[in-house]
């Protein structure tokens, strides 16, 4: 994906490279118009212009559609006059009536292109244009937007005092982080990524640092079947498991063996030791009444991924273990309780934190770790600077789930269906992302394949009522369909 800054550095290196501006523009808005055609039967269409380039692209839709044979009539924000470079040269080609934006071009239930305002929009919208979506919006009119809907902000997702609900979204070259925020999902619609002409190449030249998650990005580190291959190769998992909500403890270590990991055990303290122990047959115990006990078993050096957090309390025990934990410098993954605890002194947290470290918190927990980052518009920067703090990846959960690496490297993941929001859920994607780093992946290719592998099993589940236990049976269809690229889900 692209930030709005970056798209236009994409532009000025192509027309650098010899792509006219006035060519991209016509390709943009030859996509638009032609995915509008593709979608509906024609009908009477009100193309809504602002005074940018956005609005150029609109002009062009206009003409392309006209002389398709549709009813065409063009409303503009501003004067015509004050279009300036590529825009003015598209306004310039249409040679139909052009009249004041108002909310009245809306009357009679047009079809409505929306091309006021980019995805860098800098302002609050109001007045006139505001006025338009509101009516648009409140009469459930079929709307198409061309690059975002005006009032969604490209970089942050956040609404700019009002957005345009559209059915369709013709964006091009690259996404943008809003097209894919939880907002941006609900108010894009179906989303198009097109093809205008710029080379791939300018992607070097910008150096891009956001992805959206997709088995292309982690699949290839994914550990394969080896002819020699024995349990310790695959790699041992180590749970702090707690005392009451011992159910997390077994989620987490049911899905870091089914993901790969050739052994996981299940540190439980005294108390809770024979619940444990009849549970999953297949899952190692170890008893660990305290955080000593717990560094005691981390002298094995093949406990090479250790997981905390997953009902292990919010206690001194859960603390200091999760200290004892990092100062083996192997790989970590802190959840839940396990950051939780950290809530009155993450300076400690931090500064504890070496090796490959991966944290989990859901907005909740983000928020007692980074309380002054919790107000920042972008999901991604959010994620970044607390990566960047705290020196972690950070998997920041929700609908668009953003995982981060401390040095600005981030991914994006839309691959996960509502029904994830169930308990234990969380428990399920902390011990898969063990799992895998177990195996040897590191925390930004974790993070990013135990969230696409998570919404994948939820997918594969298909039907309502998914419960948490449920997702540990798909879990191999999940790394199957990872490999071979042939996922259930549409996220």
């Amino acid at each position: 994906m692209l930030t709005c800054a970056e798209m236009g550095r994409a532009d000025a290196a192509a027309i650098a490279g010899g792509a006219p501006g006035i060519d991209l523009m016509e390709a943009a808005g030859q996509a638009a118009a032609s995915a509008v055609v593709e979608r509906y039967r024609p009908r009477p269409v009100v193309i809504l212009c602002g005074p940018g380039n956005n609005g150029g692209d609109g002009f062009v839709v206009a003409r392309l559609l006209a002389n398709a044979g549709w009813s065409v009539r063009v409303g503009l924000l501003g004067r015509g006059d004050a279009l300036k470079g590529d825009a003015a040269w598209a306004a310039g080609l249409w040679t139909g009536q052009v009249v004041p934006l108002s909310p009245e071009l809306l009357d009679g239930a047009p079809l409505v292109i929306d091309a006021l305002f980019g995805a860098g929009l800098g302002r609050t919208i109001g007045g006139v244009a505001a006025a338009t979506i509101e009516r648009a919006n409140a009469e459930g009119l079929s709307v198409v937007a061309v690059d975002v809907p005006s009032g969604l902000h490209g970089d942050s997702g956040e609404i700019m005092g009002t957005a345009f609900t559209a059915e369709l979204t013709v964006t091009f070259f690259r996404g943008k982080p809003g097209h894919f925020s939880a907002i941006g999902r609900k108010r894009c619609g179906e989303l198009r990524i097109v093809d205008i002409g710029i080379p791939a190449s300018v992607l070097g030249e910008i150096g891009a640092r956001l992805w959206r998650n997709d088995p292309a990005l982690w699949a290839a580190h994914l550990r394969r079947d080896l002819v020699d291959d024995h349990k310790y190769a695959r790699g041992h998992a180590t749970i702090l498991g707690g005392a009451t909500a011992t159910g997390a403890a077994r989620l987490a270590a049911l899905a870091a063996r089914r993901v790969g990991a050739g052994l996981v055990t299940i540190a439980a303290p005294r108390a809770a030791l024979a619940i444990y122990q009849g549970a999953e047959p297949g899952n190692l115990i170890a008893e660990a009444d305290d955080a000593p006990a717990f560094a005691r078993l981390l002298e094995d050096p093949r406990r090479n991924a250790l997981l905390l957090g997953p009902g292990s309390g919010v206690a001194d025990r859960t603390r200091d273990a999760v200290l004892a934990a990092l100062a083996t410098r192997r790989s970590v993954v802190l959840d839940a309780d396990a950051i939780t605890v950290f809530a009155d002194d993450p300076k400690r947290l931090f500064a504890a934190i070496a090796g490959s470290v991966l944290l989990t918190p859901h907005a909740g927990e983000f928020r007692r770790l980074f309380p002054d980052l919790i107000q920042t518009p972008s999901k991604v920067e959010r994620a970044r600077r607390a990566a960047e703090r705290s020196g972690a990846t950070v998997l920041l959960k929700g609908p668009d789930t953003v995982i981060a690496a401390p040095d600005g490297r981030a991914v994006i993941n839309t691959h996960a269906p509502p029904s994830l929001a169930t308990a234990g859920s969380g428990d399920v994607l902390a011990g898969l992302a063990a799992g895998l780093m177990a195996q040897g992946l590191a925390p930004l290719a974790a993070g990013a394949a135990a969230a696409w592998l998570h919404g994948e099993c939820a997918y594969r589940f298909g039907k309502p009522g998914l419960i948490a236990e449920d997702l540990n049976a798909h879990i191999p269809d999940a790394l199957h369909a990872a490999l071979i690229d042939r996922p259930a889900g549409a996220g």
